[in-house]
Order: structure tokens, then C-alpha cells, then sequence
């Protein structure tokens, strides 16, 4: 907490809360900052946090991202809404990362070009031609990042959300079109100023070539008049003027202005005849650089007009390269997203709500409630970030011995490579080997809600400190926005403040010593905790007399227990500290395991078991007379070799535990790999079903529209066949009928000639009388040889002749063949 200090009221004071009691107040004065500062710097510091924010920095493509990611890594007035906010923006740009279809790059982009470019318009100043084509850069690469945005939403409408807030922030910028081509009309891709840009700069520019061609011509003239001395002569340039450089002691025959001389380097010198030429010249070029200043002045006041849309644009640019650095380093080493929160349930589900309880920061399910602190598989980023470069290296060279070794086999055939290339390459193998079995442990973190202090005890060198700079790097990464390096979603607490004392703070420049060193430190970070900070001591009590630094250390971290943190975690020596959770249920306990066997720390870390002394057994193994151990164990007391044993059997209990809880997740794992096998069994089931019945169905389809163009074409077939027939039917009918008729006359005729005259003359009225009757358009007769009705058409008296129909047919028939 601030210290308390009463002044006496005098005049006015910056901040104070006025206690009327006694007049008292309570100053955080700029000193009392300062301190706090110094003392919240001096712990991250203490936890190489400057080197794992550069190491975050380096991902950044961009000289301005990567100072903006270090600012941004070493703020210290974050909230909890802006580490959530940190955290949706590293979620939303490794999303787009995992999508493939944008492009967080920034390299292409000169942000310190831009920077400079909008300082000059801000002054009315001309740009340079170089910053506007990093204005263009900036402005192309805004344009495709929001095509490919609109290109992703398009294909799903969801992306938009999912890429919150950077599709927000993305969509919102402005881009000038017509500046963007204006920008590519004037300035060429090598950034200058292109001849079409204005007709007198062309000119100009025109005027330029002109000159120095005859300046050449004119230089190459003189030189070649030196017959005896030409090849010592050259054309040579001094300030934009041509001249003609000599070798020592050269007498020329030209006249000439001495531009420059020297002992042993010649002389340069600008004949007269050219210096009308040069002046000329000089003046060319000047007018190319003011028709060039007018082209930028024209440009700049183009850009000016959409400066304010420009310069929000950078900065968005310098965020999303802050952010694609931490993506960048989040997905380079395969980092998760932690679930932070507050201890208050109320604040947090406040905060929850304001948030819309996204889930990839806050999420209502968290691994266990019962968890205040939960870091499953951790690893510390340092370790692992210098264990990989150790791999890359050792590799590289690896790959460069192989390379050089199959190039001399392919020079000399036939000729073993000996010597000292293939035992750098045996060493080579041999090292990567070993880095790759000794790789970083990772550490477990359980610490229950209960829980203020854990005490870590363990042997020296056993991984007590790494355990200590894991967990603060770890809430840092959090707090700033970083996945953290565990095997699955972390969840921590946010913290206000993380304060360390860690390793020899021994003073000189102050003449403390170790021990006032730590407590130094420790004092100062009792002042400034908060019930919201972390705190992390190493060897609290350490360096002084043991008694006495365990009394000590006790009671700083009951008083840490009390109201000095949210959490404190402490590593000792001291055993009476062990004792402080069978009477204080806001301590817990845990040691770093030892390996007996091997006389080496595993480096992991055992949960609720005290450490125990190892110096006598390891003496023992290690060949330490007997009559020496046995006379150690007697001075180190029955009782204290008791509780040794009470230890090691809890060890072994935590142990077998340990083991069968592996087990029961190793089967729990099968269980659910088999369930999972069931249901994709289940559903494969049930898309090969679903695929039967619709081949079965198009197969039916298919069959039926066979079958119906079969039962079309017969029946076609059959109307054809029947129409042939009939046709054939009625054809053989008329001829039938027309035979009938003629023998029937013959039969007349024949009986006509016997009968008597009287009976001829009768036929012949009979016949007169048909001829009388002639059938009209539209009459309805009788066709004796079809023995049905039909319609008179036409009638053709002077043929005899009528056309009729019946039925579909129409027929050509005699007078005689119908009656009416």
C-alpha cells in the first residue's frame, strides 16, 4: 500500500484525501510513482521480460511496429478490458492467418517513409517522391486487405464477426481511388518522377540530354586531340559538372579551371570551352528540379486534402503490425489462448457481459472453478525460444558439413572423405541428438481459490527459480495480449502489478548485501502490492542466520497472506515454512521432485507435499564414509527423519497416485477415441445408407424413363402399322366394290339385249332421270362402296365428277357411284 504521510495543511495539494481526524493525508506524489514505477520495472526486468519482448518485436515487419510492440508489451496501465481487447485482436488476426487468404505482411510497406511524408504535408511542405509511393503502398496494401475481407464474408457471413475487431477497425478506413492513381500517373515504380507528369519537366528533362550529350561528345573530342596521353585522360563529374581528370605531372594542350589536384593523384580540370555548356547545363537541371518540386507541391496538396483519412490508416497499420507480431510469435511456438478473469465473480461477470462473453477470452466453463490459478504443461518462452535457436543451428550446420561432404564425393570419385569433416559431422549428429533428449520440461500449475501462498521447496539447481519466471511470464503474456506456451487453454487470473524478487540483488553501489538487497526489494514491493498483484520470492529468508530468516520469512509471507496479494508464490530452504499450511489453510505446499536413482531433478513439480532434505542420502550414495552419515543422521535427530519418512511415503502415495491417474486418462482417452470411432462409424453408416437409396432411387428413375420412352416409341409404332392397314383395308374395299359394279353392268348390258324394246326405253327414262338429279356443295350422299355418308365438296357436272368426304378421306367418284 502507499505510505501514509501527515503534512500540515498549507496550502494546496495535487492529490489527497483529507482525513478530518487528524488532519492527515494520504500524497501519491510524483516520487511515490516514480518508486512505484521503478519497482514494477525492476521486477520484469528481474524476469528477462525485456528479452522476451524482444523476441516478440522481431516478428513485427516493420522498423515503427517493432518500437510500437516493445511500448506496447511494457505498458503498465493496461486494464482488464484492454488485455481482453489485446486478446480478441491476437485471436482475430491468427484466425486470419489460419484462413490463408490475407496478407498481415507489412514488409512491403515503408511506415517511416509514410511517417515522414505526413510530417511534411502537416508543414504544407512538398513530399519526396520516394514517400509517395510509400503513401501507395499504404493505400494498395489497406485496399486488398479490405478485398479480401469482402471476398471472405462474401463466401461466409460469419468471418465478419469471427475477425472482430480487426474486420471492424479494417472496413473502416477510407482509400482515395482516385489518389491512388494520380500517385501511379505521376511517380514511377522506381520512385521517381515520371516525364509525363508535367510538359516542363519533360522539356526540361529533354534540355538535360541534350546538354550532356554535347558535353560528352565535346570531352570525348578533347581527349582523343591528346594523341601522345590519351589513355591517361578520362571524363570525370564535380558537382554536376563535366571535366576531364589527368595523371600526374600530365601537361594537356586544352585551357582549362583546376577543379581539384594532389602529389600522385593528378588533376581534374573544366576545360573552358566547356564551361558555357556546364553553366547551361546547371541551369537545366535546375529548372528539372523545380518542375519536379511543382509536380510533388501539386501532389502533396492532393494528399493533403485526405491527410486525416492517411494518417488513421497508418496508425491502424502500426497496430495490426503490433498485433500480427504477436499472432505471428503466438503461432511460432504453438502458444493457447488464456482465459483470464477476475476473482471478484461479480466484476468478472460484469466485465463478462460488456464483452459479450466471447469464448475465446471469457467463457462461463472453465476447466475447474475450483481453480484460481490453472497452467497445465507450461513452458518457459525463453528456455524454449534458445533451445530451438540451439536446434536450428546445430542443423544448419549439420546440413552445411552434409552438403560439402557430397560435393568433394562428386568432385572425386571413388575417394573417402577423411578427416576432420566427418567428425565434425559425427559431432554434429551427436549434439542434435542430445538437444533433442533434452529438451525444456514443462511445469504444471494447479493452485486452488483458496489458496494466498505456495511455498516451493527442492534441492538448489532444481528448476525452483524457472518455475518462478514461468508463471510471471506467463500472466504477463496474458496480460498483454500473447498466447501463452502450455499444452492447453490456461486460466489466469489478471493482474494488476507482477512483482519479483529473484537471484542476487546484492547492492554495491548502495553497500548492501545480499540479504539487504532482498529485503530491500521485498519492502518495496509490499508498499505497492495490491489484493490484486502477484508476487514472486525466491530464497525468501535466505542469507542471513537460519533461524532467524525463517521467522523472518513467516511472517512476510503471512503478511502477504493477509492483504499483500492475490497470489504469492515463494521458494525456501527454511522447513519451519513447510509447516505454515497445517495451521494457515492459505498456504500450499510444493517441492520439485528428485531423482534418487540418478542423484538429478526432474524438474517437475510435486502438489501438496513438502520438500525434504536430500543432503544426507545423496552423501550416503555419493561414497561418504558410514560412521560419518550414521553420526548426521543422529545429530539430524529421530524426529526429523521421522517426518523424512512421513514424506517420502507421501511421495510415493503422489506418485502412485500420479500413475493411476495417468492411466484412468489414458483410458479415458481411448474411451473417448473409441466413442468418437463409434459415431463417425455411425455416420458413415448412415451416409452409405442414404447413398443406397438414392442410387436406387435414380436407378428406378432411370429405368421407368426408359420404360416410357419404350412403351411411346411401340405405341407410335403401333399407330403407324395400324394406320397402313386401314389404309390398305379401305384401298383393297374400293377395288372390290369397283369390280362388283362392273360385272353387275356387264350383267345388264347382256340381259338388255334379250329384253324387249319397251323395257330399253324404260332404263334409258330411269337414267335420265339420275342425270337430272346432280348432288349440290355441302349435300350429304351416299357412297354405295364404302356403305357410309359423305359430304359433297365439289361437284364437276361436265365430268360427271364429284368430290366428297368421308371421314377423314376424300374421294373422287363418278355421279353414278353416290346417291343422293
Amino acid at each position: 500500500m502507499p505510505p501514509h504521510v501527515s503534512i500540515s495543511v498549507s496550502g494546496a495539494f495535487p492529490i489527497g484525501i483529507i482525513r478530518k481526524g487528524n488532519l492527515s493525508f494520504r500524497a501519491s506524489s510524483t516520487a511515490d510513482k516514480h518508486q512505484s514505477r521503478l519497482i514494477k520495472y525492476d521486477s520484469l526486468r528481474i524476469l528477462e521480460w525485456d528479452k522476451l519482448c524482444n523476441s516478440v518485436a522481431s516478428f513485427a515487419r516493420t522498423s515503427v511496429g517493432r518500437q510500437a510492440t516493445k511500448a506496447q508489451l511494457w505498458s503498465l496501465d493496461q486494464t482488464f478490458e484492454d488485455s481482453l481487447r489485446l486478446l480478441d485482436e491476437t485471436n482475430a488476426a491468427i484466425l486470419m492467418h489460419n484462413h490463408g487468404s490475407f496478407n498481415l505482411d507489412l514488409t512491403a510497406v515503408d511506415l517511416a517513409l509514410v511517417e515522414s511524408g505526413i510530417k511534411r504535408a502537416r508543414r504544407g511542405l512538398h513530399m519526396e517522391s520516394n514517400e509517395a509511393m510509400a503513401i501507395l503502398s499504404l493505400l494498395q496494401f489497406v485496399e486488398g486487405l479490405q478485398l479480401n475481407l469482402k471476398a471472405a464474408i462474401r463466401e461466409d457471413a460469419d468471418w465478419y464477426k469471427r475477425f472482430m475487431p480487426l474486420s471492424e477497425s479494417i472496413m473502416q478506413l477510407v482509400v482515395n481511388r482516385v489518389l491512388v492513381k494520380l500517385i501511379q500517373q505521376v511517380i514511377g515504380e522506381d520512385g521517381s518522377v515520371k516525364d509525363s507528369a508535367s510538359p516542363a519537366l519533360k522539356k526540361a528533362r529533354n534540355q538535360v540530354q541534350i546538354l550532356e550529350r554535347k558535353l560528352y561528345q565535346l570531352m570525348e573530342s578533347l581527349i582523343r586531340n591528346e594523341a601522345d596521353d590519351a589513355a591517361l585522360l578520362e571524363v570525370s563529374n564535380v558537382d554536376g559538372r563535366w571535366c576531364i581528370r589527368s595523371g600526374a605531372d600530365q601537361q594537356t594542350s586544352f585551357k582549362g579551371l583546376l577543379m581539384s589536384s594532389g602529389s600522385g593523384i593528378g588533376s581534374i580540370a573544366e576545360p573552358l570551352i566547356a564551361v558555357p555548356l556546364n553553366d547551361e547545363l546547371q541551369q537545366a537541371r535546375a529548372l528539372v528540379a523545380k518542375a519536379e518540386a511543382d509536380v510533388l507541391l501539386m501532389l502533396t496538396e492532393k494528399v493533403q486534402m485526405d491527410l486525416d483519412d492517411i494518417e488513421k490508416m497508418f496508425s491502424s497499420l502500426i497496430r495490426l503490425d503490433v498485433i500480427n507480431a504477436r499472432a505471428t510469435y503466438s503461432l511460432s511456438f504453438g502458444g493457447t489462448c488464456p482465459r483470464i478473469f477476475l476473482p471478484d465473480e461479480k466484476e468478472r461477470s460484469l466485465m463478462a457481459e460488456s464483452h459479450g462473453l466471447r469464448k475465446k477470452t471469457l467463457n462461463a466453463s472453465y476447466p475447474e472453478r475450483k481453480w484460481i490459478f490453472y497452467l497445465p504443461n507450461a513452458y518457459h518462452p525463453l528456455l524454449l525460444q534458445q533451445h530451438r535457436q540451439k536446434m536450428q543451428n546445430i542443423r544448419k550446420g549439420l546440413r552445411n558439413a552434409t552438403a560439402e561432404i557430397v560435393k568433394k564425393k562428386l568432385q572425386v570419385e571413388n575417394v573417402a572423405i577423411k578427416g576432420g569433416k566427418e567428425l565434425d559431422l559425427s559431432s554434429s549428429q551427436l549434439q542434435v541428438s542430445a538437444l533433442e533428449h533434452a529438451s525444456p520440461v514443462p511445469v504444471d500449475f494447479f493452485i486452488a481459490q483458496k489458496t494466498r501462498v505456495l511455498v516451493i521447496t527442492g534441492p538448489n539447481t532444481g528448476g525452483k527459480t524457472i518455475c518462478l519466471k514461468t508463471v510471471g511470464l506467463a500472466s504477463m503474456m496474458a496480460k498483454s495480449g500473447l498466447h501463452v506456451l502450455s499444452s492447453e487453454s490456461a486460466q489466469i487470473p489478471w493482474f494488476d502489478s507482477i512483482f519479483a524478487d529473484i537471484g542476487d540483488d546484492q547492492s554495491l553501489s548502495q553497500s548492501l548485501s545480499t540479504f539487504s538487497g532482498h529485503l530491500k526489494q521485498i519492502s518495496g514491493i509490499r508498499s505497492q502490492s495490491t489484493g490484486q498483484s502477484l508476487v514472486l520470492l525466491d530464497e525468501v529468508g535466505a542469507g542471513t542466520n537460519p533461524l532467524e530468516g525463517a521467522a523472518l520469512g513467516m511472517s512476510i509471507l503471512e503478511s502477504f497472506a493477509e492483504s499483500g496479494s492475490l497470489l504469492t508464490i515463494a521458494t525456501t530452504h527454511h522447513g519451519e515454512l513447510k509447516a505454515l499450511k497445517y495451521s494457515n489453510e492459505a498456504f500450499e505446499n510444493a517441492c520439485m521432485e528428485f531423482d534418487e536413482e540418478k542423484l538429478k531433478p526432474t524438474y517437475k513439480i510435486l502438489w501438496g507435499i513438502p520438500g525434504r532434505s536430500n543432503a544426507i542420502n545423496i552423501a550416503e550414495r555419493l561414497g561418504v564414509p558410514s560412521t560419518v552419515v550414521d553420526h548426521a543422521r543422529e545429530i539430524y535427530g529421530a524426529a526429523s527423519a521421522e517426518i523424512d519418512e512421513m514424506i517420502i511415503d507421501m511421495e510415493r502415495f503422489k506418485q502412485n497416485f500420479q500413475g493411476l491417474m495417468a492411466e484412468a486418462r489414458r483410458y479415458l482417452m481411448l474411451s473417448r477415441s473409441s466413442h468418437e470411432n463409434l459415431l463417425l462409424a455411425r455416420r458413415k453408416l448412415r451416409e452409405h445408407g442414404a447413398t443406397l437409396r438414392y442410387r436406387k432411387v435414380q436407378e428406378l428413375a432411370d429405368a421407368a424413363a426408359i420404360a416410357r420412352s419404350s412403351i411411346h416409341r411401340k405405341v407410335q409404332q403401333f399407330r403407324a402399322t395400324a394406320r397402313k392397314q386401314s389404309q390398305t383395308v379401305r384401298a383393297s374395299q374400293l377395288s372390290v366394290t369397283s369390280k362388283s359394279k362392273d360385272e353387275k353392268v356387264v350383267k345388264t348390258e347382256n340381259s338388255a339385249t334379250t329384253k324387249s324394246s319397251s323395257s330399253v326405253q324404260v332404263v334409258k327414262q330411269l337414267q335420265s332421270e339420275k342425270k337430272t338429279e346432280v348432288p349440290k356443295v355441302g349435300d350429304v350422299v351416299h357412297v354405295s362402296s364404302l356403305r357410309r355418308k359423305a359430304t359433297v365438296l365439289r361437284v364437276e357436272p361436265s365430268r360427271e365428277e364429284i368430290v366428297v368426304q368421308a371421314g377423314n378421306m376424300k374421294l373422287k367418284l363418278k355421279l353414278n357411284e353416290v346417291e343422293t
